[in-house]
């Protein structure tokens, strides 16, 4: 991949971040061939501050870096796509994305699994996922199973919003239950994908 520094006057590329996982577009910003180098180098995101002229890796102060999983070229080598995997909120106003897209649907489902994971590796007292993953697998499983009969019962009945309460409580439920096995919503889509074939 030659990326095309020398387009611009001031060696600068924009660079479009995408959520790999959601494909919802993150953030954008700008390399010069030294932060290129070191994003590959370092698999983490690191722009160029037009503002603090220096090299900025995103996350350095928040901890909320991007992991790059794919970096491509446009088709005039002056433009930068990559698709990450976001370590919290990538916009520093707290929001999943820099365009007002906080917790847009298509991205809900990852954002929630993100939250769990988080509860998982720092519990507290308060939080009732937390609370699951202390009581072990049997527990979490039978909660998935509990939630699976009540939206069966649920079905039967012609109440919309108890049905769709109960939808939600074995999604939920089913999150963690992924979470705990260790694997990732992403790893159930693969199974659908290529069944899918």
């Amino acid at each position: 991949m030659n990326i095309d520094f020398k387009k611009s006057a001031d060696g600068l590329v924009p660079v479009i971040i995408q959520d790999s996982k959601t494909a919802v577009v993150l953030m954008l910003g700008y390399m010069n061939e030294e932060a290129f180098e070191k994003t590959k180098k370092e698999n983490r995101v690191t722009f160029y501050s037009r503002s603090k002229k220096r090299l900025w890796t995103k996350g350095e102060e928040s901890g909320h870096f991007l992991t790059v999983n794919n970096i491509k070229a446009d088709c005039d080598n002056d433009t930068i796509l990559i698709k990450a995997t976001p370590h919290g909120p990538t916009c520093h106003t707290g929001a999943d994305t820099c365009f007002n897209e906080k917790n847009v649907s298509a991205d809900f489902l990852h954002y929630l699994e993100r939250i769990i994971q988080d509860r998982k590796n720092n519990p507290t007292d308060k939080s009732y996922t937390a609370s699951l993953f202390e009581k072990g697998i049997n527990k979490i499983a039978q909660k998935v199973g509990e939630e699976a009969v009540e939206l069966v019962i649920e079905a039967k009945d012609a109440n919309a919003e108890l049905f769709k309460n109960e939808a939600a409580d074995l999604m939920f439920h089913y999150l963690i239950l992924l979470a705990e096995k260790g694997f990732s919503l992403e790893d159930i889509i693969d199974v659908l994908r290529k069944r899918h074939k």
